[in-house]
């Protein structure tokens, strides 16, 4: 009986293992010895979490290669993983590099020439002369059209049917520029650029636990839908950092690398854009950037990579290189009260948990009730709420006829695994496809009146927030819905 239950335990350890190995891989030290003072990534961490409407998810900053600070605010965890917008796109931009590294590719290649069995009955001059660099710095000469990924199941035909004006002159920039990088990199070398990474980098990176959207068609989204640990982002900065090289492996060419972090074309408006990478104009700082304020933050003059994942409606990526670049010392430098103090902070950052009371007058008659809901974008059909020792289970049933018991807590974070997808901002076809695995919903809620109810969702291996307002009537009940992703305030109601 021993043995048997020292095996389970061994298994279940090497289960966890398995499962969260990816974090605290890279190695661990403090600001003041590798040269910066605790003080600046305080300063940078009040700038983070004071900008308004921004709900920071992940922090971890790096120097010399080393983690020297990292916050994930609770109920949010390292090992959970991101859903990371734009960010994707510079991994796209690896997989190019390596396939042009192994001679199946060529920048000056045109993009034509990949798919005859989806041009149009006449190529104009202009698609001809299309080149996968042009898609490289966003200027196909293509009008971006968001809907055509969210009406149509088959994505490269619609899109080089498109006018296309001159080629390589106009930054306009396009996620779908880069899904034909992705489709592009399938056709050369016979593997997804999620299963070309994952050979060519990934592997030797320790980089496994990662999903990545598909288009309906098969191919990597590219422009967005990758889907990874914090850590793993620091990966791929860090390996940016070090001209593409890992452990004396050179993974990615340095002339590559130098490439995506060039400014290639004028994007307009005073930025700069490199290889699907922006570029700072002033301290040599460059990013992979995500919409909400997905970032990969490389510095090379001061030798630091900083990641943030969060859900922001006002970024403000450069506040990274403003704070720490005028500060880092060449050198090791004295540790005091600002590093003890640092890491207090560090240790307290978590989320409010929803204000007002345990119960309410209302629970009596609607503990337990089944509530049928009215239309609305969640795809929510029925809601119940059930009191128990933690607090309350919150019940919804969604259009797919997935159950989600979600355990709320009062004054506390209970997390839940669901089946059910979250609520996710991008509209495309057979969105989801290829992303693995359950995904958590930390709740917590309080009555803030007899008859109101306010539960928080927060969907904290994804991106999204809910903060869901319930108010009981005589035999109905009519909510309404804050996003932490889009400005509309939903309301429906159920009976």
């Amino acid at each position: 009986m021993k043995k048997h239950l020292l095996l389970i335990l061994t298994a279940s350890l090497y289960f966890c293992q398995v499962a969260y190995a990816q974090t605290n891989e890279l190695p661990r030290s403090t600001p003041e010895a590798e040269g910066v003072p605790s003080h600046a990534i305080s300063t940078l961490l009040d700038s983070l979490f004071s900008i308004p409407q921004t709900d920071i998810h992940s922090v971890m900053v790096m120097r010399h290669g080393k983690v020297i600070a990292e916050v994930y605010p609770e109920p949010f965890k390292a090992e959970y993983q991101h859903t990371l917008y734009s960010c994707s796109k510079t991994f796209v931009s690896a997989a190019v590099g390596l396939a042009v590294d192994a001679n199946l590719l060529r920048v000056t290649d045109r993009v034509a020439a990949f798919f005859p069995e989806s041009l149009p009955e006449e190529v104009s001059h202009e698609l001809a002369d299309m080149t996968v660099h042009d898609l490289l710095i966003m200027a196909s000469g293509i009008q971006p059209d968001g809907s055509l990924r969210e009406v149509n199941t088959y994505w490269l035909k619609p899109l080089l049917a498109k006018p296309v004006s001159t080629p390589g002159k106009i930054f306009k920039y396009d996620s779908l520029c880069t899904y034909m990088l992705s489709a592009i990199v399938q056709k050369v070398t016979g593997k997804t650029v999620l299963e070309y990474l994952q050979e060519k980098i990934f592997a030797d990176l320790h980089i496994n636990k990662v999903s990545w959207e598909l288009s309906p068609e098969g191919i990597i989204t590219g422009g967005w839908g990758l889907y990874l640990q914090p850590e793993s982002l620091a990966k791929m900065g860090q390996l940016l950092l070090q001209k593409g090289q890992w452990n004396g492996k050179q993974l990615l060419s340095e002339s590559w690398v130098s490439l995506m972090m060039t400014n290639h074309i004028d994007t307009g408006d005073g930025r700069n854009y490199g290889y699907q990478m922006w570029q700072a104009s002033t301290d040599g700082a460059f990013r992979a950037d995500g919409r909400f304020g997905q970032y990969i933050v490389v510095m090379p003059v001061q030798d630091m990579v900083v990641v943030i994942t969060q859900c922001s409606n006002s970024p403000n990526p450069w506040v990274v290189s403003r704070v720490l670049a005028p500060v880092v010392k060449s050198n090791p430098i004295e540790s005091g009260k600002d590093y003890q103090a640092l890491q207090k902070k560090l240790s307290d950052y978590r989320y409010p948990t929803v204000p007002g009371k345990a119960k309410g007058n209302a629970i009596k008659r609607v503990a337990g009730k089944t509530f049928q809901l009215s239309d609305n974008q969640f795809g929510w059909k029925s809601l119940s709420i059930t009191p128990n020792d933690k607090g309350m289970t919150v019940s919804i049933t969604n259009d797919q006829g997935i159950r989600s018991d979600l355990q709320a807590g009062f004054r506390q974070w209970c997390t839940t695994w669901t089946a059910a997808r979250p609520p996710y901002s991008m509209n495309a076809q057979q969105k989801f496809k290829g992303i693995e695995g359950d995904f958590a919903v930390a709740a917590s809620y309080g009555w803030t009146s007899g008859n109101t109810l306010r539960i928080n969702l927060q969907y904290v291996n994804w991106i999204s927030a809910l903060d869901v307002t319930l108010k009981f009537n005589a035999e109905t009940v009519d909510i309404t819905v804050h996003k932490n992703y889009e400005p509309d305030v939903p309301q429906f109601s159920g009976r």
